[in-house]
């Protein structure tokens, strides 16, 4: 038989069953004697029949299958956000589809867009930035969002993180209290709200608090990659900045080599303190200090909101903060 042309029909006639009897089969209903169910499971080993999922969610309205939107795929928080939202995905049999948007805004909204065009019940938002085209978007699908570590400064949709503002804020406190006296802020694009209206304003209080007045030299936007880091450093040493609060792993062992390939000793003559605590920070040498995130929680937390939200379950707060430590280690002075 033409694997191309097996059916639920087909799976029925070759068990001398009902096309219900196997759809129960198929869906894990209980209300099937186990000997029946025996023999159709022998049957779709037998034929290879694979349930159409467009099918089945035409007839139940659902496709069990949820968009996760990936800015780069290639980064190791995301990717391990995307396990912890896979891991609670498969425990309440949802379906991923897995979409990388290159941290382009035009291919955001196109990613979006064929998205929604498969009906998916529900969709994970890792965009730093959700520019209007992508709200427009949202407000239009109609289908319940939840963003993992990324920020809606207007709480509309609902998200799950660390308290970002706080964490910076301690990040920098504690490089201040280890001697530090010019710290540096780097990280992406500033006109991201997570940087420039969370990370920014952490960053600001730890300074206020330590009587140090802002100086915006020590500010750096750049890509989180390991080039850009290491491309920072002679800015770093003209502005005579002795430690640095990096929003990004990658872009921290960059930073990392910049200084040990100029023979800077670090931590004695320069401090690093990294954000997201992925394994990067522990294969370094010496390793990196880092705000810990629990990323697998927020991934998997975001997307037992989003069953809820999609089986319109009661959702008490759509902002959830899950808490954060600082990991120290060999870069910043004991």
């Amino acid at each position: 038989m033409d694997k191309q042309t097996i059916t639920i029909y087909d799976v029925a006639r070759e068990a001398n069953v009902s096309m219900a009897t196997v759809s129960r089969v198929v869906n894990g209903n209980p209300n099937v004697k186990p000997a029946t169910r025996q023999k159709v499971l022998k049957v779709i080993e037998r034929l290879d029949y694979r349930p159409n999922a467009v099918a089945r969610g035409l007839a139940s309205k659902k496709t069990t299958t949820v968009g996760v939107v990936i800015p780069d795929i290639t980064n190791i928080y995301f990717s391990t956000l995307a396990r912890g939202i896979d891991d609670v995905a498969t425990m309440y049999k949802y379906n991923i589809i897995l979409a990388n948007s290159d941290e382009n805004s035009q291919k955001e909204v196109s990613t979006l867009d064929n998205l929604f065009a498969k009906q998916v019940d529900g969709l994970i938002y890792m965009g730093h930035n959700i520019s209007d085209a992508v709200r427009a978007e949202f407000s239009r699908a109609k289908t319940p969002i939840v963003l993992a570590g990324s920020v809606d400064p207007d709480e509309q949709v609902a998200s799950v993180n660390i308290d970002y503002k706080a964490a910076v804020k301690d990040a920098v406190t504690l490089l201040l209290q280890k001697g530090a006296k010019k710290v540096a802020f780097i990280s992406s694009a500033m006109n991201e709200p997570i940087n420039g209206e969370y990370r920014l304003a952490g960053y600001n209080e730890a300074l206020a608090e330590a009587k140090i007045p802002y100086d915006g030299n020590l500010v750096f936007e750049t890509d989180y990659n390991f080039r850009a880091g290491a491309a920072l450093w002679d800015k770093l040493q003209a502005v005579g900045a002795d430690a640095a609060y990096v929003a990004d792993d990658e872009l921290s062992v960059g930073v990392l080599d910049g200084a040990l390939d100029h023979g800077v000793k670090v931590p004695d003559d320069f401090q690093i303190i990294t954000s997201n605590n992925t394994f990067l920070t522990e294969i370094t040498r010496p390793q990196l200090s880092s705000i810990s995130q629990p990323l697998y929680d927020i991934g998997a937390v975001a997307m037992r909101l989003l069953t809820k939200m999609m089986n319109k379950e009661a959702v008490t707060d759509k902002t959830v903060l899950l808490p954060f430590t600082i990991a120290e280690r060999n870069s910043t002075k004991k």
